[in-house]
């Protein structure tokens, strides 16, 4: 086996894994915690387009991970956390803070919610220091090593 088919080995595992934590976590603050992590990278440059917000709810159909959640719910729940953004910036990000908080304490959701909000802000193809910066605010919430996650 070369390189290459290490590689998606790897990328098949890795994604497998984020499939089988997160329906292990099937629960509502769970969701919550990933679509405020969501609204939170989206925001990260200060601004939502539509076009970012159809990419957002088209990952969100198509990613096996978040495809065990209802659809819109989860739109309802993104579209929430980012009027309150575009509202009050730094309250909308302190009610999308204290949802993913809920999950500290619990370190294989708290740690499933980082990597998903990773895989979020890299699943345009470039992931950029506001998406990092967002990711690594999202670690601090949580008590987690941002290093752990190669941030």
């Amino acid at each position: 086996m070369g390189f290459l088919d290490d590689l998606k080995a790897k990328a098949s595992e890795v994604k497998t894994g984020l499939v089988t934590e997160a329906k292990r976590f099937k629960n509502k603050d769970f969701h919550t915690a990933v679509v405020a992590a969501c609204a939170l990278i989206a925001y990260a440059d200060g601004e939502v387009s539509a076009d970012e917000k159809k990419k957002m709810a088209g990952f969100m159909q198509v990613n096996d991970a978040m495809k065990i959640f209802d659809i819109n719910t989860t739109i309802e729940i993104f579209n929430k956390y980012i009027q309150q953004m575009e509202f009050d910036l730094d309250i909308g990000r302190s009610e999308a803070l204290t949802a993913i908080a809920k999950l500290s304490g619990k370190a294989a959701e708290a740690r499933t919610v980082v990597r998903l909000a990773g895989a979020i802000g890299a699943a345009d193809g470039d992931f950029d220091d506001s998406e990092k910066a967002a990711v690594r605010t999202i670690c601090n919430e949580l008590s987690l090593d941002a290093t752990e996650f190669g941030l």
